[in-house]
């Protein structure tokens, strides 16, 4: 529990900004699960799920709410599975 001032409005402004976040945090996080769930079924709009997962990652990347990194790993990764199943198929 927050004791000073100071500390009770960070708690504040925490909460505020972990209510801004969350909605691109979501969304990025669903739009990998369908294009995941895209790719491994071999689903014929699995390059335009792929894309939208990417930009949703890029998105929450440039708002500081995933890291840079992760979302590069996780763009990365997603690019891999689709360029595999494009290439079997």
């Amino acid at each position: 529990m927050a004791l000073s001032r100071q500390a009770k409005k960070r708690a504040r402004q925490n909460v505020v900004r972990a209510a801004r976040n969350r909605p691109f945090r979501t969304r990025a996080s669903r739009r990998l699960r369908d294009a995941r769930w895209a790719v491994e079924d071999g689903e014929g709009d699995a390059a335009e799920q792929v894309r939208l997962a990417q930009s949703a990652l890029d998105q929450a990347a440039r708002r500081g709410i995933i890291h840079r990194n992760t979302a590069a790993r996780k763009k990365s990764r997603l690019a891999a599975q689709l360029k595999a199943l494009q290439t079997e198929a």
